[in-house]
């Protein structure tokens, strides 16, 4: 018997997929929320949005975390004083060009994300362990190749969130 969708029509094959990666995309986003909630006492989500960026493409200066965010430089520049006021982010000379200023994670920045990724590493973990042991490693892979194919990063760098540019 072929399925239908809740029109009476018939549900394709990619409509099963679409479906079953549009469940796995909600326990994955769920994983992310949560996670955010371990920092959200000392960020709003546009700050931990810059701190991410800047932790995962390395120091820049205003304009370019502003164009990345797509968002006016004032915005972004109103987040990174808050960030510098509270230890987050220092603002440094470029050693290429004095005139311009770069943003760099402080210790205590890099401190933050390191939690927000321990979160998300031990929810995943959590959820693994209910999905069966011999189903891990095929699971795994699929989710590897689905982020592959959106263009995402090495698994090191899956903590982004999708905040690459």
């Amino acid at each position: 018997m072929t399925p239908r969708d809740q029109k009476g029509g018939r549900v394709t094959d990619n409509e099963e997929e679409i479906d079953a990666i549009m469940l796995a995309v909600q326990a994955l986003v769920g994983v992310a929320a949560q996670s955010v909630t371990e920092v959200e006492d000392r960020v709003t989500v546009p700050q931990l949005r810059a701190l991410v960026l800047i932790a995962s493409r390395g120091p820049m200066n205003l304009s370019a975390l502003a164009e990345t965010m797509s968002v006016h430089p004032s915005n972004a520049s109103r987040a990174c004083d808050r960030l510098v006021a509270g230890g987050l982010l220092r603002r440094r000379e470029s050693s290429l060009d004095r005139r311009n200023l770069v943003l760099d994670l402080t210790d205590d920045g890099r401190q933050l994300i390191e939690v927000l990724v321990e979160h998300r590493r031990a929810a995943i973990a959590q959820v693994l362990e209910r999905v069966p042991a011999g189903r891990r490693r095929a699971v795994a892979r699929a989710l590897g190749t689905f982020g592959s194919a959106a263009g995402e990063e090495s698994a090191s760098q899956a903590w982004k969130l999708g905040w690459h540019s």
